[in-house]
């Protein structure tokens, strides 16, 4: 059994290893939340799977991976619809377009006392002029 593990193992890492894909530009706002999205969900689940190894009886507390999940999906399709909104309104070729914007944080520092100041940042229009 476990020769036949080991070979499927082994044929699925050169399969992944050898074969090429065509990288193609493209801004695809669905995608891009989608896997936002889905990558949170991966890294709650193992946040999840970390706080039930530090719990008493870790057998009885599997829920920590569904809640870390879901968390982790909630926070990725969050991050997603904020990174693919640019500005709330932007024109493009002479038409309108309203979108909620991105609020980005900013560190500056004070040159007289050195202390360090955060404040957010939203990008309200956006557009080329000619």
């Amino acid at each position: 059994m476990k020769r036949v593990q080991r070979a499927i193992a082994g044929i699925t890492l050169v399969t992944l290893l050898t074969t090429t894909t065509s990288a193609f530009a493209e801004n695809n706002a669905f995608r891009e939340t989608f896997q936002d999205a889905l990558y949170g969900g991966a890294i709650g689940s193992l946040v999840g799977a970390a706080f039930m190894v530090f719990t008493k009886k870790p057998a009885d507390h599997f829920e920590n991976i569904g809640y870390g999940a879901a968390a982790g999906v909630l926070v990725g399709t969050t991050y997603g619809v904020a990174k693919s909104a640019r500005a709330m309104a932007s024109i493009e070729n002479g038409n309108l377009k309203m979108a909620f914007p991105t609020v980005l944080p900013v560190v500056t520092e004070d040159p007289s006392n050195k202390k360090m100041t955060m404040s957010l940042q939203a990008n309200i229009l956006q557009g080329t002029f000619n």
